[in-house]
This record gives structure tokens, C-alpha cells and sequence, in this order.
């Protein structure tokens, strides 16, 4: 049973649900509007990049988990995923992911993106297994704090070794689909390594390297 890992934003979506959550919460009026969307809009550009502070991101990404109640979060993250993460869906990645249902593959989703915004999407394509960035939680509320290690760059590939010996699992046979040069490490440690519409530098990587290049768009 061979392990088909997935990175989630801009490779199983078409888009960055974390840049898209910080955008609801914008029109929504839950924070400051042009400040929210100046830091969040520079944020996603560093991720882009490849140069972004992951520690200085969730420490501005998970305040507004903190400043409201995990009941009203739950709401709004309903309504998030109807009206901007449902648009996102595509059908190409929901017939690649069946593929590999059907070859007995086991299924997971990686993703730098924090629980709280993933965990959700993960269920929504049916997919069982995700490690995702933790936010920290007290009492039943986020403290807007991190908790674990960042899954970012060598962080997935950290946090993924970490499930392997937990589960007994090997990476034998494994396959990881990315879009992202900041997925480079997680890339370089698969049996199979597969470019998604990849950004300029991951594409010059992979072309280099002659992993297939796919488009799900």
C-alpha cells in the first residue's frame, strides 16, 4: 500500500486557501479590511517566493482564530467553504485522486496551511490522512499561537518522517504531488515526484530532473 501525498493549495485547489481565508475574513468585516489584506497580500507574494518567514506568517494567520469563539469560527468556515473553496475544486485532481483509490493507494494531503482552514478540505475530498500546521488550542479556544512544527519546506518532510515511524510506514513506492518550490525537500525524498502546474522555479527543477510535469487545470 503505497502512500500518494498531496500538497493542497494550488495543487489539489485551484488556489491558496490559506491566502482565500484571510480574503472571507476581509469581506466579512472580521478584521481591519486594508491593513488584513496588505500584510496577507505580502505574505503570500514571500510564499511565492520561497522566502517567506513561516513563524512571522502563522504569528499574523492565526490571531483572528484566537479573537473569536471556535463556534463562530466553525460558521464562518461553512460559509467559506460554499462560496470560495467549492469554486476551487478540480476535476482533475478528484479523478487523480480516485486513481490512486483504486491502485490500493493510501491517501494523504500535506499543506503548510493550518488546521483549522484544511482539515475541512481534506474531508471534502474525501482524502483521511492530513498533516497540516497545528494551530494551538486551550480550553477549547486558539490561542493564536503554533503548536508543533510548522509544516513548511524541511517541516513536511520532519513532520512526515515523524508519521512514518509512528505508523510503521516507509516510503517505498511514494508519490508526492506539488506545485510549490518551497516543496523541493518533501519532493527530493519520494519514489515519485510529480510537478502540478508548478510555479517557474519548480518547473525549471523538474524539467531539469525529468519529473513529470502535470496540469490539473
Amino acid at each position: 500500500m503505497a502512500l500518494a501525498i498531496f500538497d493542497l493549495d494550488n495543487t489539489l485547489l485551484n488556489g491558496d486557501s490559506d491566502h482565500a481565508w484571510g480574503e472571507f475574513l476581509c469581506r466579512k468585516g472580521v478584521v481591519n479590511e486594508a491593513e488584513y489584506r496588505s500584510a496577507n497580500d505580502r505574505f503570500y507574494l514571500l510564499y511565492k517566493e520561497g522566502n517567506l518567514d513561516i513563524y512571522e506568517f502563522l504569528s499574523f494567520a492565526l490571531k483572528p482564530l484566537a479573537q473569536h469563539s471556535i463556534e463562530q469560527l466553525n460558521i464562518w468556515h461553512k460559509e467559506f467553504m460554499r462560496e470560495v473553496i467549492e469554486p476551487m475544486m478540480l476535476p482533475k485532481a478528484t479523478e487523480l485522486l480516485q486513481q490512486h483509490r483504486e491502485a490500493g493507494d493510501q491517501l494523504m494531503i500535506i499543506t503548510a496551511t493550518n488546521r483549522f482552514v484544511t482539515s475541512p478540505i481534506a474531508e471534502r475530498l474525501n482524502v483521511p490522512t492530513i498533516i497540516a500546521t497545528e494551530p494551538e488550542m486551550v480550553d477549547g479556544k486558539y490561542t493564536g499561537k503554533v503548536t508543533d512544527t510548522p509544516c513548511f519546506q524541511d517541516g513536511k518532510v520532519l513532520r512526515l518522517n515523524r508519521w512514518l515511524t509512528e505508523q510503521n510506514r516507509s516510503l517505498e513506492g511514494s508519490y508526492f504531488y506539488s506545485d510549490s518550490i518551497n516543496d523541493l525537500h518533501l519532493l527530493e525524498v519520494v519514489d515519485y515526484p510529480v510537478a502540478v502546474n508548478p510555479d517557474e522555479r519548480l518547473n525549471a527543477v523538474a524539467r531539469e530532473r525529468a519529473w513529470p510535469i502535470i496540469d490539473l487545470r
